[in-house]
């Protein structure tokens, strides 16, 4: 019963992702398997496989991104700009999702540059993240044009200033360099971007 109990701790899935990114550290993304990551985590395999369907899902499992956008952009006020709906999206993502989580994304980053099916992964997600923003903007009204290009401006933004910010060996918060970005953007294409 009390191994039951461990395998469905409330962590479960953390200590999951935690083991597999120490291994694919230690070992290689390639060279671990997902008996390794449940042997390291102290879980069963049928346990992992609750959690996620592959070993590269535990970077892209639990990605909610693009479907928090679509549901900000629908719950706006009809008259809201869409770049600041975007914008306030992407500062309430630095603070409450990524800040917290900075040590392990940038790990997760190393081993994603490193290995070439995860940067496949990695540019779709963020394809479906620019999707959602898209249809999102098109929903509320925008003309097509208008619709890509919030939606390629503001992924653009995040993944420059993610890029950044996990580079940053000072310690700037993730929102300054945010504001960095999108003022080197504004003065690139002559004019504020919108607020």
């Amino acid at each position: 019963m009390l191994d039951g109990m461990a395998r469905w701790a409330p962590d479960t899935r953390e200590r999951l992702r935690a083991a597999a990114l120490e291994l694919f550290e230690e070992r290689g993304f390639g060279a671990t398997t997902v008996p390794d990551i449940v042997e390291r985590a102290g879980v069963t395999r049928r346990t992992f496989f609750r959690h996620f369907s592959d070993k590269r899902e535990v970077f892209f499992g639990d990605d909610e991104i693009p479907s928090r956008a679509t549901a900000m952009l629908r719950a706006a006020p009809p008259a809201a700009p869409a770049f600041a709906i975007a914008w306030t999206g992407l500062r309430a993502l630095a603070v409450e999702r990524f800040e917290p989580r900075r040590d392990q994304m940038a790990a997760s980053r190393r081993i994603i540059d490193a290995e070439p099916s995860l940067r496949e992964r990695d540019l779709q997600k963020q394809a479906d993240l620019r999707e959602a923003i898209r249809a999102g903007c098109a929903e509320r009204g925008s003309d097509p044009l208008t619709s890509r290009v919030v939606a390629g401006v503001t992924v653009e933004l995040l993944q420059t200033a993610l890029e950044r910010w996990l580079a940053d060996e000072g310690g700037m918060p993730l929102t300054r360099h945010l504001d960095e970005v999108r003022e080197r953007m504004s003065g690139v294409l002559g004019s504020p971007l919108p607020s």
